[in-house]
């Protein structure tokens, strides 16, 4: 599992690992790991013309350090000075000492032309420029230097976290860097992980500075990638005394005569989620057992319908508040989807006490800037924070949906799991009929809020690769390729470390 910790939480873990080292001795352990990642980028490091861009913070100091290493190699380095009353001296007199040379980005607020081609025909671009505790975008002065590295020949390594990325929330509120990798140390943050940042952030590539976090260190994790491994210890596995109702058993109370393809989405969705059946509820009976004669069909609503462990309810609902209403009042755990989402009374569902079970809400941007009242591109700069808002307002794990899809844990607190899977072309609709279902049956599976969501986002995102390999895909066709994403996760594999 990849975790991510917060700013604080990695500057109080560095301040003690300092406390126990020589002076430099994290900075020269940083600084190793990033000329190797470096080297690994060039291939021929001898030769090769390297710019660091370096501001007046550790990462500055980091990225000189490193340029030093490479200049012993034989690579032409030369450091381009933001702030060259305050650069890391240490830094610079290695490099110096090494053969590489400075020069500074020019008075006023402009970087000199010449500084500019400089970058742009660099074989690397080492960003130094802003360390993980900034905030808001690139001042004035780096933004011609951003822009020539992003246009450049050469590939662009940043330290630590782009600069100009939020670390803490995944924000971009204004001109950042563009990196191809980003190596970062000691820890993950948020940031790397959660979009619009994390598009920004490239191949992510971890150096283990000795940090002591998480168990028997210092703080508690914002944020948590999980990976094959992970899933496949979550997953449902029947047993020898197995039969379809021990394995659990999903009501789908979904779709409507205008919209029946949701009801047929979410059921094939549920079907491959490992519960041993699907009860579905609603107008669409006749489309389902057409294209998936093995679910159970009921006329009657969900509280009639017959025992389930768990519901799904709202994909392509319209307007059938009554049944929505239904569904959460049943004592088990309930997925809220889709049309679900602005048919439910917030009463249903609001406070932990309210249901007493556990609720999985899946809204995309859209339908969760409408539960919050606020505008959709507030929600899409800033998922993190939305997704925790809404799960704390509602008391119910949330799942938002999106090109990082996130899960918190009802309340809001806790480490927010993010999506590492996925591709742009499950953009497309009927994906989330697909995703409902598949949540669903795990939840019915016994898994718990936050891991259905979580495994369902992962295979579902598994799914959509297999089935696109770089190509435009429909929703049956992810729905088609959850058995190949599930056996890829449980065949992987084991990972050490």
């Amino acid at each position: 599992m990849r975790t991510a910790y917060s700013v604080e939480t990695v500057r109080a873990a560095e301040r003690e690992l300092m406390a126990r080292l020589p002076e430099g001795a994290l900075m020269q352990r940083a600084a190793a790991g990033l000329a190797a990642a470096c080297a690994d980028v060039l291939g021929r490091v001898y030769g090769s013309r390297v710019v660091l861009l370096v501001g007046s913070g550790d990462n500055g100091g980091d990225a000189l350090y490193a340029g030093a290493r490479l200049a012993r190699r034989g690579a032409g380095v030369r450091a381009v000075l933001l702030a060259p009353g305050r650069a890391h001296a240490g830094g610079l007199a290695a490099l110096r000492r090494a053969g590489g040379s400075v020069v500074e980005a020019g008075a006023g607020a402009r970087a000199g032309a010449s500084v500019v081609r400089l970058v742009a025909q660099a074989d690397l671009v080492v960003d130094g420029i802003v360390g993980i505790g900034g905030k808001g975008g690139l001042r004035e002065e780096a933004v011609p230097l951003a822009e020539a590295a992003r246009r450049g020949r050469g590939a662009v390594v940043a330290v630590d976290l782009p600069s100009g990325v939020d670390a803490d929330t995944g924000e971009v509120r204004g001109a950042a860097v563009r990196a191809d990798v980003t190596v970062t140390f000691g820890a993950y943050k948020p940031g790397l992980l959660i979009d619009p940042a994390r598009e920004y952030a490239g191949v992510v590539r971890f150096v283990d500075i000795g940090l002591e976090l998480g168990l028997g260190g210092a703080g508690a994790a914002q944020a948590e990638a999980l990976q094959h491994a992970d899933v496949a210890r979550l997953l449902p596995v029947p047993a020898a005394e197995s039969d379809k109702y021990r394995r659990g058993v999903v009501g789908i109370a979904a779709g409507s005569a205008r919209y029946p393809g949701a009801a047929v989405l979410a059921v094939a969705g549920a079907l491959r989620g490992g519960a041993g059946a699907v009860r579905y509820v609603g107008p669409a009976g006749g489309a389902v057992l057409a294209r998936h004669p093995e679910t159970l069909v009921s006329e009657r609503g969900p509280a009639r319908a017959g025992r389930v462990q768990a519901w799904v309810v709202g994909p392509g609902a319209g307007d059938d508040a009554a049944t929505v209403a239904e569904a959460l009042a049943a004592d088990v755990p309930v997925l809220i989807d889709a049309d679900g989402l602005r048919l439910a009374e917030v009463g249903a569902v609001r406070g932990r006490g309210a249901r007493g079970v556990p609720t999985l809400m899946t809204p995309h941007a859209g339908e969760a800037a409408a539960l919050l009242g606020v505008e959709r591109e507030v929600v899409e700069a800033g998922r993190l924070a939305a997704a925790r808002e809404l799960a704390g307002r509602y008391g119910a794990a949330v799942l938002l949906k999106g090109s990082t899809t996130v899960v918190a844990e009802a309340g809001g607190g806790g480490a927010v799991r993010v999506n590492p899977t996925g591709t742009p072309w499950l953009a497309t609709a009927g994906s989330g009929d697909v995703l409902s279902g598949l949540g669903g049956s795990l939840l019915a599976a016994g898994l718990s809020a936050v891991d259905a969501g979580s495994v369902a986002a992962y295979l579902h995102g598994l799914a959509g690769r297999f089935a696109a390999e770089g190509a435009p895909v429909s929703a049956e066709d992810v729905a088609g390729r959850i058995p190949e994403a599930w056996r890829s996760v449980v065949r992987a594999p084991a990972v050490r470390g």
